[in-house]
């Protein structure tokens, strides 16, 4: 089970967030809180691995309590501003509700948490070793948005850096966990967890959009549905 906090400053939003909860078989709901200060409390009584946050309410922002969080359980932003999207994905967050929202939507972030879960938890499967610029980088597989090739190199876009590495798409899909990385594209490897949504032949990843190929379409489509 997935412990999870509801923090809205909005009653009609926090009630739709508890029917989404509750009707899902793997969240529990540990608090439903009105504010920042609420949830605060909260998190010093119990830990949790997900907080469903409102960006925008009164006294302090939900992306500035998040920020002022020494432990950062995963996180998925609630809003009906667009335009915070940005500052949100810039915090790693799992993903990122307009609302209203439907509850199918709010399944596919669930589906998102629950694939960042597999490699935060799984000590085997936490990191990945690039070769670059005559170093070796630990890599959390968290840290990455995409992979992609760059004639007998690949390029390594990071969350902070981009990363020049002496390897081939072919090899690093070997190495990372197919639950959480994809091949989109000859050229290309993406991870799941940061996709915003897809749009004809194009996958909008935070600030990058990803091509389809033609020969990828159907296992990309089975695996994003999956």
């Amino acid at each position: 089970m997935i412990k999870c906090l509801i923090v809205d400053d909005e009653p009609l939003s926090r009630d739709v967030l508890k029917t989404y909860c509750t009707d899902h078989p793997d969240l529990e709901i540990t608090a439903i809180c009105k504010d920042a200060f609420e949830a605060m409390n909260s998190l010093g009584k119990s830990s949790v691995d997900l907080i469903f946050l409102d960006v925008n309410m009164p006294k302090l922002s939900g992306i500035n309590f998040y920020k002022s969080l020494n432990q950062k359980p995963m996180v998925v932003f609630t809003t009906a501003y667009p335009e915070f999207a940005v500052e949100g994905f810039e915090l790693d967050a799992t993903d990122y509700l307009l609302k209203p929202f439907s509850f199918e939507r709010f399944v596919k972030a669930v589906n998102k948490v629950k694939e960042k879960s597999i490699y935060q938890t799984d000590t085997d499967e936490k990191y990945i070793l690039l070769k670059a610029d005559r170093k070796v980088y630990k890599v959390d597989f968290s840290e990455i948005l995409f992979f992609e090739a760059l004639g007998d190199y690949v390029k390594a876009h990071l969350q902070d850096k981009v990363l020049i590495v002496t390897t081939t798409l072919k090899k690093l899909m070997e190495e990372l966990p197919s639950s959480a990385f994809m091949r989109t594209h000859k050229s290309y490897i993406i991870a799941k967890s940061k996709i915003e949504y897809l749009e004809g032949n194009q996958i909008q990843l935070p600030q990058h959009k990803i091509p389809i190929g033609q020969s990828y379409r159907e296992e990309v489509l089975k695996k994003l549905e999956g």
